[in-house]
């Protein structure tokens, strides 16, 4: 039975225990060490560090409506449940598909733990070009973007082979 878990669910698991940890630890570090707002220039014209809270999604969607939290909880946890019942359903094969769905699990998690605590996710990493900024993101975020770029590999793939 073990074994069989492991089979199963071992790399998601070892995804869960490095993305999520670092991902709180990050954020932690940046609450502890931040003002809300304040920022600092790691690379000047590309890369600063910032506090920020996003109450919505992905670039701030759904940041006014008085459902978001439960609404983006219930989406999270539902992708969650999707993932979990679909990696042991996976061709071996669709290696590209099973890492970007291990990849985007924790970083779902990550950000779920910040909309439970806090209301928001925690966002820090500001990547820009001068005056012209990439809404900030976080670990998780990273995590769940490489996820999604694994997923459009494999999709890319499975068009070539058919």
């Amino acid at each position: 039975m073990a074994a069989e878990f492991k089979r199963r669910y071992g790399q998601l698991l070892l995804a869960i225990l490095v993305v999520v940890p670092l991902d709180q630890w990050t954020k932690y570090l940046v609450m502890q060490h931040f003002e809300l707002h304040q920022s600092r220039t790691l690379i000047p014209h590309y890369l600063n560090l910032v506090y920020v809270q996003n109450s919505g999604a992905a670039f701030g969607i759904f940041a006014d409506s008085a459902i978001r939290v439960p609404f983006l909880s219930a989406i999270a946890l539902l992708a969650i449940a999707a993932i979990v019942w679909m990696l042991p359903r996976l061709e071996p094969q669709q290696r590209w598909l099973r890492l970007g769905l291990i990849l985007v699990l924790p970083g779902a998690l990550g950000n779920l733990i910040d909309r439970l605590r806090f209301g928001a996710v925690i966002d820090f990493i500001d990547v820009h070009w001068y005056q012209h900024h990439w809404p900030a993101f976080n670990v998780a975020d990273s995590a769940i973007t490489l996820g999604v770029a694994c997923m459009l590999v494999d999709l890319l793939c499975s068009r070539r082979s058919s």
